[in-house]
């Protein structure tokens, strides 16, 4: 039994209904010449969301993708240090003085797994750092996933692989040279290792482009497409926010012509009586000039860890 059919035939009402039937829509989407925006928020890297994602990308279902700092980072940092990562099934019931303990044996814990920060952060400190300084050296400037990009296709990395480079979504982004929008960089463990060396006074801030140099690009890109782009968005927060405002700003602030997003799905567990973007129905963004009436809207509210690699295993028929 695949797993679209496993789905059809028990999912049914509720979360499982909505992800049925966010899925067959999804899979009609693309097969009428539709490609999914996908947007990443959480710590979707470190749950090994690329086993799923990979092959997506590679299929060419996956338009472009909007993440965070964290995201972009954390898929690279598995794929050179996953035999260092430890995992910690007792999470629950680690009390301050093991987390202490943790710090000291330099492991980063995200729930139930600890990054190791000599083998992951230190590791590749050395390379981008050396890449960030060649690029400063040259008054030139790059986006932060360019660095990322040059990096894996200058195959410096290869011979550190530890996990399979076929479940490394970055490294199947980078192989097409995905188009990647990484707003807020600087929030993650690099960005902040960047901002060390800016402070030393060892490299310009300008070596790395801002939030707005992405905006445009975002801008630009956007108008560029003639397919029909369908807008998922796992998480919230401004690796969903930051994209799906490009079409008000065209629109509204341009004046320029450009069509809605076309199909949109939210995978969150963040509810809607907080105010935050993260919670927002859909029908919210309406009232923003971000979605259609007529627009088809799914809100799976459920832990993307299980539903994501549900929704991409039902597209891709597996």
């Amino acid at each position: 039994m695949t797993v679209r059919e496993f789905v059809d035939l028990h999912y049914r009402h509720f979360n499982a209904g909505e992800l049925a039937r966010a899925a067959h829509s999804l899979t009609q989407f693309l097969a009428d010449g539709g490609k999914i925006f996908l947007t990443l928020a959480g710590a979707m890297s470190t749950a090994e969301l690329g086993r799923s994602l990979a092959p997506m990308i590679r299929a060419g279902h996956i338009a472009g993708i909007s993440c965070t700092g964290a995201n972009l980072e954390e898929d690279l940092f598995n794929l050179i240090a996953h035999n260092s990562y430890v995992s910690i099934e007792n999470w629950r019931d680690l009390s301050a003085q093991d987390e202490a303990e943790l710090l000291g044996k330099n492991l980063n814990r995200v729930t139930d797994i600890c990054i190791p920060e000599e083998e992951a952060f230190r590791k590749i400190e050395h390379h981008i750092v050396a890449c960030w300084k060649e690029t400063d050296a040259s008054n030139s400037s790059k986006l932060p996933h360019e660095f990322f990009y040059e990096l894996l296709n200058n195959e410096v990395l290869k011979s550190d692989y530890e996990a399979q480079p076929e479940d490394s979504w970055l490294l199947a982004a980078a192989q097409i040279n995905l188009p990647l929008f990484v707003p807020g960089w600087e929030d993650s463990t690099l960005g902040n290792i960047f901002a060390a060396h800016c402070l030393e006074g060892e490299i310009r801030p300008e070596t790395i482009k801002n939030g707005i140099e992405y905006m445009i690009q975002l801008a630009k890109w956007y108008e560029s497409r003639t397919e029909s782009l369908a807008f998922l968005q796992i998480g919230g927060g401004i690796a969903g926010d930051f994209p799906i405002c490009i079409v008000p700003l065209l629109n509204q602030d341009l004046g320029r012509k450009v069509p809605l997003w076309s199909w949109y799905c939210q995978i969150s567990e963040s509810s809607p009586s907080y105010g935050g973007y993260s919670g927002a129905p859909p029908n919210e963004k309406i009232t923003w000039g971000k979605l259609a009436i007529e627009t088809p809207k799914f809100v799976i509210e459920s832990d993307a860890t299980i539903v994501a690699p549900l929704l991409f295993g039902y597209v891709m028929d597996l």
